[in-house]
């Protein structure tokens, strides 16, 4: 599966590297803790998400700030600065109208995002998550007792070469892996971020409630969780349910925190997805030569750096006007639409056969 790799600023000037792929209506997956937008791709345990996602729909994702390719140097990590740099992604990827999908520690972040910004958002799916911290929704001795030994867990041991302190996450993660997606899981920890980087991104976590917010959501929400989920119990997948209006919930009869592609949850998964999720259309072969005139390529290839219409026009030495007609055409070619047809378009111009 090919994607688009690129890079966008946030407002405090940290650089986040972002990845789209696929065709359709665009489905934004909010950036977690543990991610590696190169590697997920190609993982026992996350690519069957990435190609599911991309089939009938424009996905795109990103690695959170201290995660992955974006930077991992930050000023400052807190819920704010993840919904500023979510906010960084769409507006670089031309994201006007998407579904919006928040997986784990993402999820609060969704949340945050769809209730403020109703007008851009189709549709909510909200995965194994929460909208209350670990010591918000427990704050008693023994909960910040425990809390306190996994981020002292974390710092000890997730950049050691031997995996012995990282198998502690990965057996709540995926109990169900195979050894190959255990390992890889393995090593993912210590390849997606630092040490420092994971107590850290799990201590803030470990206090956000966006419980406020989910009450002012007006968007139609998907929630999903599974019902042995040990990183986040089914509770506050269900808690977080109630407090949106009308959200509807689905338990999935699972243990893992990942979905894995061979279980019966994946399947069901997925089919709730396509229920939800706005028609999309799988995504075509690669295009064949001379479909584009060479014109057009010279746009799709400035659309694909993120310039503007007036900026194509500039440096062409043509009229708006006439690059906006060269648009209307190539998306026609692709069988894209909407506003997210200009994405779409930069999402596929690796496919041209030149």
């Amino acid at each position: 599966m090919r994607q688009e790799l690129r890079f966008c600023t946030a407002p405090d000037g940290v650089r986040l590297a972002y990845a789209t792929s696929g065709r359709g209506e665009a489905v934004v997956k909010v950036g977690h803790w543990m991610t590696h937008l190169e590697r997920d791709r190609t993982s026992p345990v996350w690519r069957h998400w990435v190609e599911f996602l991309s089939e009938e729909h424009t996905l795109v994702r990103y690695d959170e700030r201290g995660c992955g390719l974006s930077d991992r140097e930050y000023p400052s990590l807190t819920l704010e600065n993840w919904v500023d740099d979510l906010e960084a992604v769409v507006d670089a990827a031309g994201s006007d109208e998407f579904t919006l999908f928040g997986a784990s520690g993402g999820g609060p972040v969704a949340i945050a995002y769809a209730a403020r910004h109703p007008e851009r958002v189709t549709g909510l799916v909200l995965y194994g998550t929460y909208s209350r911290g670990r010591m918000t929704r427990d704050p008693t001795p023994e909960a910040r007792e425990e809390a306190e030994m996994l981020l002292s867990l974390t710092r000890l041991g997730w950049g050691k070469s031997n995996p012995a302190f990282r198998r502690v996450f990965t057996t709540l993660f995926i109990p169900g892996g195979s050894d190959t997606q255990t390992a890889w899981f393995d090593e993912l920890q210590r390849a997606s971020c630092s040490a420092e980087h994971a107590a850290r991104s799990r201590a803030v976590r470990y206090t956000v409630d966006v419980s406020d917010m989910a009450r002012t959501i007006t968007v139609p929400t998907l929630v999903l969780h599974s019902r042995d989920d040990a990183v986040v119990s089914m509770d506050e997948g269900r808690n977080v349910a109630s407090l949106i209006p009308g959200a509807t919930f689905v338990p999935l009869d699972s243990a893992n925190h990942i979905l894995l592609d061979n279980e019966p949850a994946w399947s069901e998964f997925r089919a709730q997805l396509r229920n939800f999720l706005p028609a999309g259309h799988p995504a075509p072969p690669p295009l064949q030569d001379g479909l584009f005139t060479d014109r057009e390529i010279e746009v799709l290839r400035f659309i694909a750096q993120g310039r503007d219409n007036e900026e194509i026009a500039a440096v062409l030495h043509l009229s708006v006007r006439t690059v906006e007609r060269h648009l209307s055409n190539c998306y026609a070619k692709l069988g894209v639409r909407g506003k997210s047809a200009r994405a779409a378009a930069a999402a596929r111009l690796a496919t041209l056969q030149r």
